[in-house]
């Protein structure tokens, strides 16, 4: 009977957060700012990311004893719609409330957000997001329509906003211990890094359960256990959601193909289609965001 050794522990990367932050990505699904001229009562959308910061007076979450019963002018509230949340507005208060939704290329990190974030006193951690935040939601009677562009800077502000939100959430020191790892294990989150950092890398079991230190059957059984899928199938994952990025971005399907390690177009296309049900020249010329310099 043969023993595999347990691997010595290693140091979880310190610049796990930085990674999470950059990888952030939303899109406005709506944004407004509330003026309560009476008490007003309103239901965040299920299975939205909501931002909430207020802007002057007091929100109240009637009902929830894990949070403050009330937040004032300047603290924030990220809600990652996992679980239903309703804020009470009382008369004379103003609060910016946005929806929003994480990019696809951001969808794996649903579950590392807070289910609710509380920062008392984001204005004086964050002073230049909420600075920002004074200026969202602002609807400009004078205006009759939308300057070009605008959909691109509102989705930049409500990124730069949710990103400056966690970060404070974890430098108030709520965040559970080994956040952010996505597994839970340090062995397979270094294999993620990898991958993420070099997708177009011809990804076997064996590879990655190297850089993991494990046997490729410890290994394979751990990261499914984690994930809830194949190491191949994360990093297909992983290629089409760089793929979409690079599409997007306005890259040609062949550059994009090479770029990933596909041996040939055909196959690259074939994987795409599966993943998504388009082809990525249909995707490119339907999803081709504007870049922004």
């Amino acid at each position: 009977m043969s023993l595999v050794a347990t691997p010595p522990p290693v140091e979880v990367r310190d610049d796990a957060l930085e990674r999470l932050l950059g990888d952030i990505a939303v899109s406005v699904r709506s944004q407004h700012r509330i003026l309560a001229s009476v008490d007003e009562v309103i239901a965040l959308e299920p299975d939205a990311l909501s931002l909430i910061y207020v802007l002057a007076g007091e929100v109240n979450l009637p009902g929830d004893d894990t949070l403050p019963r009330a937040f004032t002018t300047g603290d924030a509230l990220l809600s990652s719609g996992q679980r239903a949340t309703t804020l009470r507005i009382p008369a004379g208060s103003r609060v910016l409330v946005s929806s929003l939704a994480l990019a696809a290329t951001a969808a794996h990190l649903r579950t590392l957000l807070p289910s609710v974030a509380w920062i008392r006193g984001f204005d004086d951690l964050e002073p230049a997001a909420a600075a920002l935040a004074h200026h969202m939601g602002i609807k400009t009677p004078q205006r009759r329509s939308e300057r070009d562009g605008d959909m691109v800077i509102c989705r930049m502000m409500a990124t730069m906003l949710v990103q400056s939100m966690i970060r404070a959430w974890a430098a108030i020191g709520c965040a559970p211990a080994g956040w952010p790892s996505r597994t839970g294990d340090p062995f397979l989150d270094r294999v993620l890094v990898a991958v993420d950092d070099d997708p177009g890398r011809d990804w076997t079991v064996e590879q990655m359960s190297s850089v993991a230190a494990m046997s490729r059957s410890v290994f394979a059984a751990r990261f499914h256990a984690a994930l809830g899928r194949s190491p191949a199938g994360y990093v297909t994952e992983v290629r089409m959601n760089t793929a979409k990025q690079l599409l997007d971005a306005g890259g040609a399907v062949s550059d994009t193909s090479r770029s990933l390690g596909y041996t040939s177009d055909e196959g690259f296309s074939r994987a795409f289609r599966r993943a998504t049900g388009m082809t990525p020249s249909v995707w490119r010329s339907t999803r081709r965001a504007p870049v922004v310099v």
